[in-house]
């Protein structure tokens, strides 16, 4: 089986641990010819300009899930600003064409947030701020017609993330929760989230993780998604395939008409910038595909997470900067 891209790249540990250093942070930012491969993944600075991309992939047939980049929030001011942003970008995707308020069928718009953004690396009272602030962002998107989805962080915080998404499923059933199989519990979350009307985003994981809670071997990591992604898709919620590895889109088939589901009952994602042909052609076969959508300043982390998963990534940076074209 091919190797998944996530764990392809050699240098990937040491590009993870850059991405946690202040001193390569600024020589990172402060070279010119790196915005050329951040416009790549990411869909500008500010929201107006992630709405023009948005109305470009809604065009072209695809759903939108969009990220107001920013993590590891440390004081309540920076959390609500945050929650600010997320306020004004819900109202404005509630104001397109495409909002369902009200409606209980897929919603092409969604908003993805990082609890860590939220207040959750709060010293104090981080669950709870940043249990509230997601609870605000909820019932704007609930009002909007538009979906949530919490993202996934490292292993240290997928216990709190996913008690915190059980809490607020209380109240809005339709929020998604997002699983990486290269951890080993996440057959055993898959089982415990499986349930009807859950909507599960399974994707790879994109984090530097000890082995004694991670597979690091690439053959076990591409194992697990698929047992994983069975569990999903032999269960009674929403599966959500986060993949561009071909031999797992090529997988999806089978499962999903051995499980008689049908084409509104799943669907693929795809980050931004990444296989946006293999995108098109899956849309054009009447398959649902959401694109994940990264905006905003703070774009750092999220770019150096994208260098680490693809060869190609790195090697277009590298030769920018030493050509300085």
């Amino acid at each position: 089986m091919k190797a998944p891209a996530s764990l392809a790249n050699p240098l990937r540990p040491a590009i993870l641990a850059a991405s946690r250093s202040s001193r390569v942070k600024r020589a990172v930012t402060g070279t010119p010819v790196t915005r050329k491969l951040v416009d790549r993944f990411i869909a500008g600075d500010d929201r107006n300009s992630v709405l023009r991309t948005v109305r470009a992939l809604l065009d072209s047939g695809r759903s939108v899930s969009i990220d107001f980049l920013g993590e590891d929030t440390r004081d309540e001011e920076g959390a609500r600003a945050t929650v600010d942003e997320y306020l004004q970008l819900v109202a404005a995707l509630g104001a397109l064409p495409e909002a369902a308020p009200g409606g209980s069928g897929v919603r092409r718009l969604e908003v993805s947030m990082k609890l860590s953004a939220l207040g959750l690396a709060l010293p104090d009272r981080g669950t709870e701020v940043a249990t509230e602030n997601a609870r605000t962002i909820c019932a704007a998107a609930e009002a909007a017609g538009v979906w949530v989805t919490v993202d996934a962080e490292d292993h240290t915080t997928t216990d709190s993330t996913l008690s915190i998404v059980r809490e607020l499923r209380r109240d809005y059933p339709w929020l998604g929760a997002v699983l990486q199989s290269y951890l080993r519990r996440t057959e055993q979350d898959c089982r415990e989230l499986a349930g009807a009307g859950s909507r599960v985003r399974l994707c790879k994981g994109a984090y530097q993780e000890p082995e004694s809670v991670a597979f690091r071997d690439r053959a076990a990591v591409d194992a697990s998604y698929l047992r994983c992604l069975g569990v999903l898709i032999d269960g009674s919620g929403y599966p959500m395939v986060a993949s561009h590895d071909p031999a797992v889109i090529a997988a999806v088939g089978p499962l999903v008409t051995k499980s008689g589901r049908t084409s509104t009952d799943y669907e693929h994602q795809m980050l931004f910038g990444i296989r946006d042909l293999e995108q098109g052609r899956l849309a054009g076969e009447g398959k649902q595909v959401r694109v994940y959508v990264p905006y905003g300043t703070q774009w750092y982390a999220y770019f150096m997470r994208r260098l680490a998963e693809r060869p190609s990534n790195l090697r277009f940076f590298l030769r920018s900067v030493v050509s300085r074209d």
